[in-house]
């Protein structure tokens, strides 16, 4: 005969079904959360970037590639043909105002100074010689004038005697006319002395200054060698930098061959090449943020070379610390050329998921998700990028490149 089953064992019975129930739902749970790991891709927060959108500044720019280079730049060069003499001096080296950098062969203009000195001298004794003969010319002609009015005063008082006694029968007209014609004589002769005079004074005058106006020539090619005879001897125009310098004792050098650069040490400006698409946004007076080993320094775009070589256009900043310390010659920045500005903006900082200006997929955190969203971008200066639709302050963008879940509307992000 059956026996009814207890209460203890009906409880037992129950509590074992129910956690049995419990331990299969674990475990379906466990394999389903394993397969959904398995099919829904994900990455950890640690393994992306991620910026936070917020209200800020921001500026549109436009990237250069810059060269710092002296504001003062001196080019010295052979002052004639010559040849290098002796070397002093190494590029590179600091040098003062006036320090000996290399000597220049001078034997050739050293001759020439010694020929023009001898034709000066030679002008000084042409000068001194004239001078003499116009004086012992102007003596002999006065001289000679004056026998002349000797002569014309003894024929005048014979004339007046002559006339005289002519109408008292005394003289014959023949002595009287004779007389007229001697008197006329020496008044023509004496006119002649007088015009001689006059023409070798004027003659012996314009001898002497053309001689002096030689004299002036050589002089004046005098000092030209001189001045070229100091420049055999290269120094340095003021205090900088040796930058270059043709190091070759012996070499030969054509008239205006350039043989060394010095520049200022501490007087800097930046040369930007930018593409030439930009060409058309660019403009003197833009301002200009000059990066070098995360330090900016602030400058302003003065010249824009009109020529566009290799596809690029060149430009000529200004910097407001041109003598700054991290500045040195030939250093290579980064030139970010502001075109636009905005101080009230929503901004995020850029990465490799933002793609410059546009409309453009990003992904946004929500809940432990990255939900594809999309995004109108603005400006952008290469650190920060204006949000002009799509997203609000406060939302967290992944920046960081995530090509791979790109064909995704979201994937998964843990902690």
């Amino acid at each position: 005969m059956d026996q009814a089953i207890s209460h203890t064992t009906l409880k037992l019975r129950i509590r074992k079904k129910l956690l049995l129930g419990i331990a299969i739902a674990g475990v379906v749970t466990g394999i389903a959360w394993a397969l959904n790991r398995l099919i829904s891709p994900g990455v950890s927060l640690g393994e992306i970037r991620v910026s936070e959108v917020r209200m800020g500044a921001v500026d549109n720019t436009i990237n250069a590639a810059g060269v710092v280079v002296p504001v003062h730049e001196e080019q010295l060069s052979s002052p004639n043909q010559s040849r290098i003499a002796k070397i002093i001096a190494k590029a590179g080296q600091t040098v003062k105002a006036g320090e000996l950098l290399m000597v220049l062969d001078d034997h050739t203009i050293r001759l020439a100074i010694d020929n023009l000195r001898e034709q000066i001298s030679q002008q000084d004794i042409r000068i001194q010689v004239l001078s003499m003969e116009m004086e012992a010319g102007l003596k002999k002609i006065a001289s000679e004038a004056e026998l002349l009015e000797l002569d014309l005063q003894s024929n005048r008082v014979k004339l007046a005697r002559y006339q005289k006694l002519g109408p008292i029968g005394i003289t014959s007209a023949v002595d009287l006319q004779a007389a007229e014609l001697a008197v006329k004589r020496n008044e023509v002769q004496l006119r002649q002395h007088h015009e001689m005079l006059s023409d070798t004074r004027r003659t012996t005058v314009s001898n002497i200054e053309a001689a002096r106006l030689q004299k002036s020539i050589f002089q004046k090619q005098m000092e030209l060698q001189q001045r070229l005879l100091e420049q055999t001897q290269v120094k340095a125009p003021f205090d900088g930098l040796l930058t270059w310098m043709l190091a070759e004792e012996g070499a030969s050098l054509n008239t205006g061959q350039l043989i060394a650069k010095v520049s200022e040490l501490s007087n800097f400006k930046v040369e930007a090449t930018a593409s030439d698409f930009y060409a058309r946004y660019l403009s003197a007076g833009q301002k200009v943020h000059v990066e070098y080993s995360g330090q900016i320094l602030n400058g302003e775009v003065q010249t824009i070379l009109p020529e566009i070589q290799n596809g690029t256009v060149k430009l000529i900043v200004t910097l407001e610390q041109p003598n700054n310390p991290v500045l040195r010659h030939r250093l290579r920045v980064d030139a970010n050329i502001i075109t636009e500005q905005k101080s009230h903006s929503l901004i995020v900082e850029t990465g490799p998921a933002i793609n410059g200006r546009g409309k453009q997929d990003v992904y946004v955190l929500e809940s432990g998700r990255a939900v594809k969203k999309n995004l109108d971008i603005g400006l952008g200066d290469g650190k920060v990028v204006e949000i002009l639709q799509g997203a609000k302050a406060g939302d967290k963008l992944v920046i960081s490149d995530i090509s791979q879940f790109k064909h995704l509307d979201s994937f998964r992000v843990t902690q």
